[in-house]
This record gives C-alpha cells, sequence and structure tokens, in this order.
C-alpha cells in the first residue's frame, strides 16, 4: 500500500493569529488523540502567518476517509478554522510511488 500525504496550505489572518494558535492545539488533540490520525502543523519559514497542515495516511483508503468520516468535533474545528483564514486554502496530495 502505498502513503497518501495530504498537504493543505493557508494564510492566516493577522488579527487571528493568537485565536489560530489556540485552535491547533485543539485540532492536534482532536486528530492525533482522538481520531488517531497522522497530523502535524507547520508554519512556513519566513512568511509570518502563512501555515501548512499535514496528513499522512498509511493507505488511499484512510485517505479517502478523512473527509467523509469527519465527527461533531472535528467538523466544528474545521469550520472555526476557516473563519480565521485570509484568502483561500491550498490543497496538495502526494501519493508515494517507491
Amino acid at each position: 500500500m502505498s502513503k497518501v500525504i495530504l498537504q493543505i496550505s493557508y494564510d492566516v489572518a493577522p488579527e487571528k493569529r493568537d485565536e489560530y494558535l489556540a485552535l491547533m492545539k485543539e485540532m492536534r488533540a482532536q486528530f492525533t488523540q482522538v481520531r488517531k490520525k497522522n497530523y502535524n502543523v507547520y508554519e512556513v519559514k519566513g512568511r509570518k502567518n502563512a501555515f501548512l497542515e499535514e496528513f499522512i495516511c498509511g493507505s488511499m483508503e484512510e485517505f479517502d476517509a478523512l473527509e467523509d468520516d469527519l465527527d461533531e468535533k472535528s467538523e466544528e474545528l474545521v469550520n472555526r478554522l476557516e473563519m480565521m483564514l485570509d484568502g483561500r486554502a491550498k490543497y496538495t496530495t502526494l501519493i508515494e510511488v517507491a
């Protein structure tokens, strides 16, 4: 089985930075501890308020289930995040080849 990586990159409105960082702590707990996902969040070097979320899935089936299997708490967190964005999010999906 090939790994699948989903990367979501976006900018956060500067005035929402502190609120965003607090939300990321909640999201990390939700996705890693409750939903048992391999999930990380990074800030882009040299670009304040530019962030990247990364999910590493062990298979295409796990990747396909990411959005389909969102529970109520996960949906609420994602909705809160969307209100903080400064522009649109960019989604990149990578599939392991070897």
